[in-house]
């Protein structure tokens, strides 16, 4: 090796040394990502709330659940009372799942469920429909419970607390036990703000149990029990009873740590995932200083093919597999403006009312639909982290859009 490739080696061993230096030195950003699991201490986890259950109820023990709802209540022992805690971002429970629990309510137990996104066999059954709020920007919810025994009944979420409320449940079964309150702010200002006030938890009796069911998940993570709003999630849970055993369920959730290779659990620790780099590194630097030819192989050229269906599908495997779908809902509106920019030949820097009624007329879709998609868009671009319902609803939207202009 040459005085020159020795020094060449020297400066990237160097910076790759700062690099991992400064890695490590730095101060870890917050991480904001909805988890809910007993262990995460991350702003939306629920290590407090998980540690605070024997003190709000003392009478019961508690048990953590690490497998399928269809599994714990096939096994649990039905002779003593229980109550079933589920809270996430998403909850979705399929037909067997619902079947044990319809029939473990029936028998006097209760469920509680938190979740801005219910979906499902279940909400099926029990006729729930939900709606979420979209906005251009995170606003603030106020939140009430109609019960007033408490002391405090109105509470106010900022961070993370999408206004989603109840379009549709079984009124016969069915009692209102609280409210959120948020300001629908008008697109295009043709309409004033108004402050609306939709119901966000309720309780459905089935059988000799109920089912409790709140739409705000985030009261009960770390962020707001640390906060004057801690009040409400101790309230919520209060009207499950004292029972012999208290079930947290510890399996659906955004944050539960899944191993399904070698490599994932390398990366999962720092120590190996450093390892792991410093190998890669060194690989290719042996490969750029020792592994050169004296006479490089003549390749031997293809003819171009067409691999844009190819490429379309590995892109959108890779997505659907990492669940970036962040990124994925990004491109699709990047896309999608593509789109109208070449078939329309509208500017899509500034939509506002004029791009929306620009666009109804050369698409012939209606206002109120090109106004809806629009705001979708703008939603989503403020909207820091996207779940598979966002993608799935974007998706819809844009489909139903050039599916009206094709007819």
């Amino acid at each position: 090796m040459g005085k020159r490739s020795k020094i060449i080696l020297g400066l990237l061993i160097a910076v790759l040394v700062g690099i991992i230096v400064t890695e490590i030195i730095r101060p870890k950003p917050i991480n904001w990502r909805p988890s809910y699991t007993s262990s995460s201490k991350i702003p939306f986890g629920c290590y407090i709330l998980y540690n605070e259950l024997p003190t709000l109820f003392p009478n019961s023990n508690l048990e953590t659940v690490e497998e399928s709802v269809y599994n714990v209540l096939t096994k649990r022992d039905s002779s003593k009372m229980s109550s079933y805690i589920a809270i996430n971002n998403m909850l979705s429970f399929d037909k067997q799942e619902t079947k044990q629990l319809m029939s473990y309510v029936a028998k006097g137990n209760q469920v509680f469920i938190a979740a801005n996104d219910f979906y499902g066999a279940l909400a099926d059954t029990l006729n729930i429909e939900m709606e979420r709020y979209y906005d251009y920007k995170e606003d603030t919810a106020s939140v009430s419970l109609t019960n007033t025994h408490f002391k405090t009944t109105h509470f106010t979420f900022e961070r993370g607390a999408d206004p989603v409320y109840f379009t549709s449940v079984d009124t016969i079964h069915t009692e209102i036990l609280g409210h959120i309150g948020f300001t629908d702010k008008s697109f295009l200002q043709v309409e004033k703000d108004t402050f609306k006030i939709k119901p966000n938890f309720i309780k459905t009796a089935f059988g000799d149990g109920h089912f409790y069911i709140n739409t705000l998940p985030a009261a009960f993570s770390n962020y707001y029990l640390l906060k004057k709003t801690s009040n409400y999630s101790a309230h919520s849970l209060s009207y499950l009873n004292n029972n012999n055993i208290l079930y947290w369920d510890n399996y659906n959730k955004a944050g539960r740590k899944i191993i399904t290779s070698p490599l994932r659990f390398v990366l999962n620790q720092p120590a190996l995932k450093w390892a792991y780099y410093l190998t890669i590194c060194a690989i290719l630097l042996f490969v750029i200083f020792k592994a050169k030819r004296e006479q490089r192989i003549i390749p031997i050229i293809s003819p171009l093919e067409n691999s844009s269906v190819e490429f379309a599908r590995t892109v959108g495997s890779l997505y659907y597999q990492n669940k970036d779908y962040t990124h994925l809902n990004h491109q699709k509106i990047n896309y999608f403006l593509t789109y109208i920019r070449n078939k329309y030949f509208l500017n899509t820097i500034e939509m506002d009312e004029a791009f929306i009624s620009a666009l109804a007329n050369k698409s012939g879709n209606s206002i109120e639909d090109t106004k809806a998609l629009v705001s979708l868009f703008l939603n989503l671009k403020d909207k820091p982290i996207h779940t598979e319902q966002d993608t799935l609803t974007l998706s819809k939207k844009i489909n139903a859009f050039k599916k009206y202009h094709g007819r």
